[in-house]
């Protein structure tokens, strides 16, 4: 696949999504997945990030960090800082949005411009 891959700082299941839902509402300035701040509010999908994401034409994949873990093992593959957005290219893949500058992002619309930035970088 050639693409984006988004990982999320949280693990999948339903349990852990109770867990995270319940964090966001009692302690938001402590939870530590910013993507997950960025693209949901406590219960759904922000609005503006599903019009963009379903706008987009360049595949786009979603994994929860223990799906990423499990589905790309390898000894070989780098240690990345969750949450991350990675380029999926022909040479492998390549951090497209760091941990760092996803913390730095404050609205899904300062997301999305760094989506569309990404997107023309890696001609996607």
């Amino acid at each position: 696949m050639m693409g984006l891959l988004f990982v999320y700082n949280a693990n999948s299941g339903t349990l852990n999504g109770l867990l995270d839902t319940a964090h966001k509402l009692v302690s938001p300035e402590t939870y530590q997945c910013e993507l997950c701040d960025l693209t949901h509010g406590a219960f759904t999908e922000k609005k503006e990030w599903l019009r963009f994401r379903e706008s987009v034409k360049t595949p786009m994949q979603f994994l929860h960090k223990d799906e990423f873990l499990k589905r790309y093992k390898s000894k070989w593959l780098p240690q990345y800082d969750f949450p991350v957005v990675l380029a999926a290219t022909d040479s492998g893949l390549e951090v497209a949005i760091s941990k760092e500058r996803l913390t730095a992002l404050k609205t899904p619309e300062a997301l999305i411009e760094e989506v569309q930035e990404v997107l023309r970088l890696f001609n996607f």
